[in-house]
């Protein structure tokens, strides 16, 4: 809702003690901190009732993390389509985007896509998706699959550590 914007409905109490329930719109891109003012919806005073308003706390999403107008996604992935790139279906805000895979995709790469982050008044932002690549369970390391691997890596060694300094 804070990204898309929407309605909730909220149960508030009047000057009498009575619960009322109310909808309040959303505004897609609200950000955590804003407030919603709700003109006279508050206690009543001597020019009659006062505003009511709302502090924006947004709930944690299972997959999505909120920085600023970007979203950021962790995306799994196969070893194929790592290594041989692909073109696969990420969740959006909007809806599902087909996302490519270049060839050759290590994990931790980050893909970037436009306009599919939050919306706000200078635009809207971008989706970022951090690549896992993800291994099957119950490879044996006596297995036929171990051994493909093994003739992998000595047809195309690599040493990935090899820059770095302890």
């Amino acid at each position: 809702t804070a990204v898309q914007g929407g309605e909730v409905r909220l149960g508030v109490r009047d000057a009498s003690g009575k619960e009322q329930t109310i909808s309040v719109k959303i505004p897609a891109g609200i950000e955590e901190g804003k407030r919603i003012r709700l003109k006279g919806r508050g206690q009543p005073g001597a020019d009659g009732n006062g505003d009511l308003y709302l502090a924006i706390k947004i709930a944690e999403h299972p997959y999505f993390q909120r920085r600023g107008r970007d979203l950021h996604v962790r995306l799994p992935i196969t070893l194929e389509e790592a290594a041989l790139g692909a073109k696969i279906d990420l969740p959006a805000p909007d809806g599902t985007v087909a996302v490519r895979i270049p060839p050759g995709t290590s994990s931790g790469q980050k893909l970037r896509i436009r306009g599919q982050g939050v919306p706000s008044a200078d635009g809207r932002g971008d989706l970022f998706a951090e690549v896992q690549i993800v291994l099957p369970k119950g490879i044996e390391p006596e297995g036929e699959e171990a051994e493909w691997i093994r003739k992998f890596s000595e047809r195309h060694p690599l040493n990935p550590r090899a820059e770095l300094r302890w």
